[in-house]
């Protein structure tokens, strides 16, 4: 049987950061910080407003189709 992780503001934190990251997953970010995964989401769903995105689009994807190479040979 697994032992149960206490829920702590730095485990919950360090699980929003993994989840922003993409460096984990949602289940092993709940599992990490002691919560279940829909709890997780709603706290990570506050966490969205107040964190603006950290990285910048540098081209125009639309305008690729499907079977177009980005970077032609």
């Amino acid at each position: 049987m697994m032992e149960r992780v206490k829920t702590t503001p730095e485990n919950v934190a360090e699980a929003h950061e993994a989840l922003f990251h993409a460096t984990m997953n949602l289940p092993a970010a709940a599992a990490h910080c002691g919560m279940t995964q829909k709890q997780l989401k709603l706290t990570f769903w506050e966490y969205l407003k107040y964190h603006a995105a950290n990285f910048e689009i540098t081209e125009d994807t639309t305008s690729l189709s499907r079977g177009e190479e980005s970077c032609p040979e």
